[in-house]
């Protein structure tokens, strides 16, 4: 297997369509190779793939990622978007290895988000989990400011000091999310 990092621009048009096949996210279904070069422009791709290059797991690193805690802002790498293109085969858990070690070795501050139910999933892969924090970061819609779908944070890799903002957030502490 092989692990690559790539940004949009180094992507073939049949792994962008690859990409958006794993995702499943309706909207972007009839999203073109520019486009979503385009609109993932401040992304990297951590993949791993098989000896034909066919991608296995694929994980997003959202460069352009920032939070506002009590008026002052803060900028991470978010991941997001982990999928395996099979279930029970270990690729996706062997990605999140390789992603955490490759954003330790570059002093990245990476934190990613989890439902409930994907919990054991990142236990499994010894990604420390900060439970039920998600909630607290809010997201500014038409509809005025929302919690999060997400119930965790996700440390892949951070600063005590980040990990102790993080930690103070919940009710009444929240985070808003900058766009």
């Amino acid at each position: 297997m092989n692990y690559q990092i790539k940004v949009p621009d180094e992507l073939t048009d049949h792994e962008t369509e690859h990409i958006l096949n794993l995702w499943e996210v309706p909207e972007w279904k009839e999203m073109t190779p520019s486009g979503f070069r385009s609109f993932f422009k401040d992304s990297e791709f951590h993949m791993l793939s098989d000896s034909g290059n066919e991608i296995l797991a694929v994980i997003r690193l959202n460069l352009n990622f920032t939070l506002e805690i009590s008026r002052k802002q803060y900028t991470f790498a978010e991941a997001v978007g982990l999928v395996s293109s099979q279930e029970k085969k270990r690729y996706g858990s062997q990605l999140v290895q390789l992603f955490k070690e490759n954003m330790i070795q570059r002093n990245t501050e990476t934190i990613g988000f989890c439902a409930t139910g994907l919990r054991p999933f990142y236990q499994k892969c010894n990604i420390e989990i900060l439970q039920n924090s998600a909630k607290a970061i809010l997201e500014n819609t038409k509809d005025g400011w929302i919690s999060s779908e997400d119930d965790d944070i996700l440390i892949f890799n951070a600063s005590g000091e980040t990990k102790e903002l993080l930690k103070e957030l919940g009710p009444g502490k929240n985070a808003y999310l900058i766009d």
